[in-house]
């Protein structure tokens, strides 16, 4: 970046293409930098001087055009059945993230039945974090301005991306991940037969480095399971946003050591609070054929509840 900024290299510079997309984005720099940089605004500065035109990768240059259409969202997610509530009055909203709509569509009816005070209206569109980590911070924040407005009283989320992005623009005070939301409020265990199950976590990177939320997950698990922290439950799983389209090779080698992990630890679940992280770790798992599901945390709570 600091070779950019003084002109040591030009911006079609090949080692700074290649930088621009190798960093995961993950911020784990963050909480043990000394100056508290924040890395992660300094990455999305970057991306949005380099990934301009054609310089951005095809397969964000997708995405980005997907989360703009708000109504092929509202579309599924009618069609695949995720959680909406009839118009009115509430101190609480459940935000419906762009692409969990469509193909998680049971993680926001899991949340719901666990809050059922929760506002839901189907006509909410994108939160702008993957805009903004991914070149477009101007336009990211437009589009949590539009969703801060559009939902009212406190946001619940599902996904700790979104959860930070929102937190950024709108103020922390209007934004919560839903295991925030619901510590202290969770009752029922989850069992194999006659044991508690087995649960371990996937911290969310965002969700961890950018907002200190990594305790509230934790105690909810051990509330409804027998909790098993994984060694290396902190570090990114290789989702990262769009990491894994973009970069599926170096992808896979973040995620395979940490399928290790999880076949070694002797768990029945392992519980994600992003939905990318969650399509990551069933991906890695279905490659090896493994018996331990993955799912989200609202998922494994509405376990206990039933």
């Amino acid at each position: 970046m600091r070779a950019l900024e003084s002109g040591t290299l030009p911006a079609d510079d090949p080692t700074l293409a290649e930088q621009a997309s190798f960093c995961l984005g993950c911020r784990a720099c963050e909480p043990v930098c000394p100056a508290g940089v924040q890395y992660g605004e300094l990455l999305e500065q970057w991306r949005d001087f380099q990934w301009t035109g054609r310089r951005r990768p095809l397969a964000v240059r997708f995405l980005i055009f997907a989360a703009e259409r708000a109504w092929a969202h509202r579309i599924a997610g009618r069609l695949r059945r995720a959680a909406h509530t009839p118009g009115g009055a509430s101190q609480h909203s459940l935000m419906l993230g762009c692409f969990e709509r469509s193909l998680f569509p049971g993680v926001s009816r899991s949340a719901l039945a666990r809050a059922p005070e929760l506002a839901v209206p189907s006509n909410q569109g994108c939160c702008g974090a993957l805009h903004a980590h991914n070149g477009e911070p101007g336009r990211g924040r437009q589009l949590a301005e539009q969703l801060g407005a559009q939902l009212p009283g406190q946001i619940v989320t599902t996904s700790g991306g979104c959860a930070a992005h929102l937190s950024s623009v709108i103020g922390r005070d209007r934004v919560s991940e839903l295991s925030e939301y619901m510590l202290h409020r969770v009752t029922g265990q989850v069992r194999i037969g006659d044991r508690r199950a087995r649960v371990a976590l996937q911290d969310s990177c965002h969700l961890r480095n950018g907002l200190d939320v990594w305790r509230e997950p934790r105690a909810l698990l051990s509330t409804v399971a027998e909790y098993v922290e994984l060694p290396g439950a902190a570090r990114c799983c290789g989702a990262a946003g769009t990491y894994a389209l973009v970069r599926p090779r170096d992808s896979r080698r973040v995620l395979d050591p940490k399928i290790d992990e999880i076949e070694a630890a002797g768990i029945d679940y392992v519980v994600a609070v992003n939905p990318g992280c969650l399509r990551q770790l069933r991906q890695g798992l279905r490659r090896r054929k493994s018996a331990v599901r993955a799912l989200h945390i609202a998922d494994i709570l509405r376990l206990a509840a039933d």
